[in-house]
C-alpha cells in the first residue's frame, strides 16, 4: 500500500512549483496524471528508497477572494481525511495571514502528522523573517525554495520517517476489481445489484485503505474482491461534485487494484475527468472495463451503440484495445456481464506465453514488415521474451535497440494483441541489446 501526501496551503504560496519538483526529481518517478485541470496534480515521487503517491492541492481553488476561504478549508479538510502525512505550504514574501492560521488550526485539530514549509526563502533575511510562522504553534518549520529546490532535502528526510511501512494483506492474492467513476455515476447501484442478488458473498472485509471496503465475491467459479470506492465515510460538508474528492478517492483504489471497472453516465458522456481516471488506470498498467451505465436513458439511432463506442475509442487512443459494455443498473442490464468481462480482462492481465511461442509467431511477421532502417543500418530483432511483470511486458532483443522508434513499438504491441489476445490490458515493449 503506497502512502498519500498532501500539499496544502493558499493559493500562489508554490504549491505547484515544489509539486512538480518533487515528481521530477528521480527517474524512478512513474509519469504525473493529468487532474481535474490541464495542470497535473497526483503523481508519485520517492525520497531514501519510500516511494509515496503525491497531491498538490492547488488549482483546484476557484471563484474570486471571498469564495477562497470556504473552499480551502473543504481541500484541506478532504487532503487531511485522505493523507498519511501533510505538507503545509506557507509564503514568506506575503507572510502570515489569517488564511495560513486557519489552515493550521485545521491541520491541528486532525493529529495527522504535517510539515510546515516556508516557501520562497531564498536569503538570510527571507531566513529571519521566516520566524514569525512559529506563531503558528509549531515546535518547527523548514524553509525551502521550490523553483531552485534548496532546503528540500531536509523537510522529505523528516517526511518519510512518518509514513507508514507498505502493509502485508492477507486477502492480497486475491484479484481486486475497483468499482471508479465520478460521483452519481451508478458505482454504488451497481456494486449493490451483484451483492443483492447474489448467494456467494463469503465475507465483507474492511479494505486495506481507508477509503474502500472490500467485498469478497464468487462468481463464474472465480474468486476476488470487489473494491467499492462511492461514498465511503463522505462527509455531509463535501459536495458530491466536488471533483477533487473523486480523485483521490480513484488514486487510492486504481493504485491497489487488479483491474479498475470505469463506470460513467452515458447521459453525461466520456468527459475529461472519466477520461483522467481511464489514464490513471494505464499509467499504473492496470486492467480496465468501461462500463457505459445508464444506456436506457439515451435516446437510440441505428449505429448509436457503435458510434458511441467509437467516440470513447476514439478519447482512448492508442489505447483502444479496452471493452466498453453498455449497461442499465437501474434495468439489471448486462450487469454479470460487465463482471465477467472484468474477469477476462484479469486473466489477460495474468496470461504468460512462452518464449518459444514467442519468437515461433511473432519472428517470421518481424521479418516480413522488419524495424524501417535508420541512417543507413538495419535493426535485426532476434529474440523475444515475456519479462516476469504483474502485467504483460515484452523484451525484444535487437542488434541496434536505440534505433527502434515508438511507432515500430506500437507495431509490435498491436501484433503482440493480435496474437494473443490482451484486451484491456496495457502492453509494455523494451527493446533490449542482443
Amino acid at each position: 500500500m503506497m502512502s498519500i501526501v498532501a500539499i496544502v496551503g493558499r493559493p500562489n504560496v508554490g504549491k505547484s512549483t515544489f509539486f512538480n519538483r518533487l515528481i521530477q526529481r528521480r527517474e524512478a518517478i512513474t509519469d504525473a496524471v493529468s487532474g481535474v485541470t490541464r495542470d497535473r496534480h497526483y503523481g508519485k515521487s520517492d525520497w531514501n528508497g519510500k516511494e509515496f503517491s503525491l497531491i498538490d492541492t492547488g488549482g483546484y481553488v476557484k471563484g474570486s477572494d471571498d469564495v477562497f476561504e470556504a473552499e480551502i478549508d473543504k481541500q484541506v479538510e478532504l487532503a487531511i481525511d485522505e493523507a498519511d502525512a501533510i505538507i503545509f505550504m506557507v509564503d514568506v514574501e506575503a507572510g502570515l495571514t489569517g488564511m495560513d492560521e486557519e489552515v493550521a488550526t485545521l491541520l491541528r485539530k486532525s493529529k495527522k502528522p504535517f510539515f510546515l514549509a516556508v516557501n520562497k526563502v531564498d536569503s538570510a533575511t527571507r531566513e529571519n523573517d521566516a520566524v514569525e510562522f512559529y506563531s503558528l504553534g509549531v515546535e518547527k518549520y523548514y524553509t525551502l525554495s521550490s523553483i531552485n529546490g534548496s532546503g528540500t532535502g531536509e523537510l522529505l528526510d523528516d517526511l518519510v520517517k512518518v509514513l507508514p511501512e507498505k502493509e502485508e494483506t492477507e486477502e492480497s492474492e486475491l484479484p481486486r476489481f475497483a468499482v471508479v467513476g465520478r460521483p452519481n455515476a451508478g458505482k454504488s447501484s451497481f456494486i449493490n445489484t451483484l451483492i443483492g442478488e447474489e448467494r456467494y458473498i463469503v465475507t465483507d472485509i474492511a479494505g486495506t485503505t481507508r477509503d474502500s471496503i472490500d467485498t469478497r465475491y464468487n462468481r463464474f467459479g472465480f474468486e476476488f474482491n470487489l473494491v467499492d470506492t462511492a461514498g465511503i465515510r463522505r462527509k455531509t460538508k463535501v459536495k458530491e461534485d466536488l471533483e477533487f474528492y473523486s480523485v483521490m478517492r480513484s488514486v487510492r483504489a486504481i493504485e491497489h487494484c487488479d483491474v479498475m471497472i470505469l463506470i460513467f453516465d452515458a447521459t453525461r458522456g466520456f468527459d475529461g475527468q472519466v477520461q483522467n481516471i481511464f489514464w490513471l488506470a494505464h499509467r499504473n498498467n492496470k486492467g480496465v472495463v468501461i462500463l457505459v451505465n445508464k444506456w436506457d436513458l439515451v435516446e437510440k439511432e441505428t449505429n448509436s451503440v457503435k458510434d458511441y463506442e467509437k467516440l470513447i475509442r476514439r478519447e482512448c487512443e492508442p489505447f483502444t484495445d479496452v471493452p466498453i459494455v453498455f449497461i442499465s443498473v437501474l434495468n439489471k442490464q448486462r450487469i454479470y456481464k460487465a463482471i465477467e468481462t472484468a474477469v477476462e480482462v484479469y486473466k489477460n492481465r495474468s496470461k504468460r506465453i512462452k518464449t518459444s511461442k514467442l519468437n515461433d509467431v511473432l519472428l517470421p511477421i518481424i521479418q516480413a514488415t522488419p524495424p524501417p532502417q535508420y541512417k543507413g543500418k538495419y535493426v535485426k530483432i532476434k529474440f523475444i521474451t515475456q519479462l516476469p511483470t504483474p502485467h504483460p511486458t515484452f523484451a525484444f532483443f535487437a542488434n541496434l535497440p536505440q534505433y527502434v522508434k515508438d511507432p515500430y513499438k506500437r507495431f509490435l504491441e498491436n501484433k503482440l494483441r493480435e496474437n494473443f489476445d490482451f484486451t484491456g490490458v496495457p502492453v509494455t515493449v523494451y527493446l533490449r541489446k542482443k
